[in-house]
């Protein structure tokens, strides 16, 4: 009984809290813009910028917080830049033999207001997926990893950190 009563205890303790710092977006933002992102890595990824500017249109069309609108129309806007994409060794076997690469992607997001006419944010998101060396589809999954991830992350920071 003791042990039973420890265990939850210790459950109740440990277990998730949740803390809602931020607020829902404000309400005069309906809609939002997402223009074509810029590619300035160099890393010469054909559709990194198309790729990346698709996954976040399409969490915000799922996520339904903000409809997707032309920036003529647009409460908000979303512009980015991929700055960086590295592509290192993470496991090396014996023999010095690299086995596991990293694709991290690099980017520089803003959020502007358009009907206040101000910068709401300005951050930067890098995120990264992993793949085997001399894999080029696990290469490519491992970068549509990074940039949902990345996505994913610019959705959170919009949505929710009012």
């Amino acid at each position: 009984m003791k042990n039973a009563f420890w265990i939850f205890i210790l459950a109740t303790l440990s277990g998730c809290i949740y803390s809602f710092t931020g607020s829902s977006v404000p309400p005069h933002m309906k809609t939002i813009s997402i223009p074509l992102m810029q590619d300035q890595s160099g890393f010469g990824e054909p559709n990194l910028k198309e790729e990346l500017t698709k996954k976040l249109t399409d969490l915000f069309i799922n996520d339904n917080t903000l409809s997707i609108a032309d920036r003529s129309t647009a409460d908000a806007i979303i512009e980015g830049t991929v700055v960086a994409v590295s592509d290192a060794p993470i496991v090396i076997e014996k023999g010095e033999k690299v086995d596991s690469r990293r694709i991290t992607i690099s980017t520089r997001i803003t959020l502007q207001d358009l009907q206040l006419r101000k910068m709401m944010w300005e951050k930067d998101f890098a995120n990264w997926g992993d793949y085997k060396t001399g894999n080029f589809e696990e290469r490519q999954k491992a970068i549509t990893e990074a940039l949902r991830k990345i996505s994913e992350d610019i959705l959170l920071q919009t949505v929710s950190n009012w």
